[in-house]
């Protein structure tokens, strides 16, 4: 019978926010047991994200349960040593640890590779950083606001002309980086499987930033930009552009290979009329004419609803898509069907996003429970280690653990 693919594998997640937790939740949905080291009092601050301002507010603590579903809750202070003996104790029985505590911070704690590595030379221990493990800003604090979107050029890139920047939404570039340092893990495991030994492996918001812009970032390395996006009004190309329906949907049309579906789009929009027209007879010329196609193209999108120019773009094989609102998400069959959206084992949060793999060798995920309670595993844990009840109600007492 198939297994999980991550089936046995133990590992020690002491990220916190949500970027190097997300690379711990993919392996928590692929089979493997995952220990969540936390600190005394308040524990991982994602544990109050869904307060920020920024977040839609909900009763159900969702942000917490999404990034860290399938693992265990252990409080440890590791600037004690019984609690850093207790660390060292999982370190020794672990596969995988993920950490993102600046440079300078590891150091202080004795957290980095070099220093655990000793312990279990088999070690996969992965780090995520804000901006890289070297360079001159690699002790800054970073977060995906302003490492992988501000600095990375892509907010810039998504700004319209004369306008004020764009912002991020929550998470998206966290999101990004943290399925990066999964994907790091995946291959410093397979390493080991072919080595027995082993690694260090990491990546940073910022780097992921790079690599999501990498179209734009690869040009301005060769010293080529594009002008400020211009206002919807005056696209560059207008068969790449936005147009509002009837019913107020927003259609994004993208057509690439305008020689082969220009004529279809003429017939989908019932103008065969443009296709004589002298200035868009070519890519070059609709390109240069741009702004007049999109005056054109605006009132014959706005005359008819959504619906029917789905279903007339579809029958002409016209690449577009339909601008989603959060209010779609829920609705969405392709969603469900395609494993997108999956159920859950929770009761006031019954369906959740997996993960963006599928697996043709692997059955699918088991449906998560919600996330743990703080230091709800405490006491297992520790007992798995082989501490007696006296051991750890000690450990308590002395605040090392809880």
């Amino acid at each position: 019978m198939a297994t999980l693919p991550f089936t046995g594998l133990k590992v020690l997640d002491l990220a916190s926010f949500i970027a190097g937790p997300i690379a711990t939740t993919v392996l928590g949905d692929y089979g493997a047991e995952v220990i969540k080291i936390e600190p005394p009092g308040e524990g991982d601050p994602n544990r109050k994200l869904g307060q920020a301002h920024s977040v839609p507010q909900h009763p159900v603590n969702f942000c917490w349960h999404l990034v860290n579903r399938n693992k265990r809750s252990v409080v440890l202070d590791l600037k004690q040593p019984e609690g850093r003996a207790v660390l060292d104790r999982l370190i020794r029985r672990s596969d995988v640890m993920v950490v993102n505590y600046p440079a300078r911070v590891r150091a202080r704690l004795a957290m980095r590779y070099a220093d655990v590595a000793p312990l279990n030379p088999r070690l996969v221990y992965a780090s995520l950083t804000g901006y890289g493990e070297t360079g001159p800003d690699a002790d800054q604090p970073g977060f995906d606001s302003t490492a992988f979107f501000a600095r990375s050029g892509l907010l810039d890139a998504l700004t319209y002309r004369d306008a004020s920047p764009a912002f991020s939404l929550p998470a998206q570039g966290d999101q990004m980086a943290g399925m990066n340092l999964f994907a790091a893990i995946a291959m410093a495991l397979l390493h080991r499987e072919r080595t027995g030994q082993g690694s260090e492996v990491s990546t940073s918001l910022y780097a992921s930033g790079l690599w999501s812009n990498a179209v734009m970032v690869q040009g301005a390395l060769l010293g080529a930009y594009v002008a400020p996006r211009p206002p919807r009004t005056e696209p560059r190309s207008a068969l790449a552009n936005q147009y509002r329906t009837a019913d107020g949907r927003w259609i994004q049309l993208t057509i690439v290979r305008e020689d082969k579906l220009w004529p279809e789009l003429c017939a989908a929009i019932e103008r065969p009329d443009l296709l004589a027209d002298p200035r868009f007879g070519t890519t070059e010329q609709r390109r240069a004419h741009a702004v007049a196609l999109a005056a054109i193209l605006d009132p014959v999108f706005a005359s008819r609803p959504w619906p029917e120019w789905k279903a007339r773009l579809r029958a002409r094989e016209i690449t577009f898509g339909l601008l989603g609102v959060m209010r779609d998400v829920p609705n969405d069959t392709q969603a469900v069907a395609s494993g997108a959206i999956v159920p859950t084992r929770q009761a006031d949060m019954p369906r959740t996003v997996s993960a963006p793999i599928r697996l043709g060798f692997s059955p699918d995920p088991e449906p998560a429970g919600p996330a743990p309670a703080l230091g709800a595993d405490t006491d297992d844990v520790l007992g798995e280690l082989g501490y007696g009840a006296a051991e750890i109600a000690a450990l308590r007492a002395a605040g090392a653990a809880g």
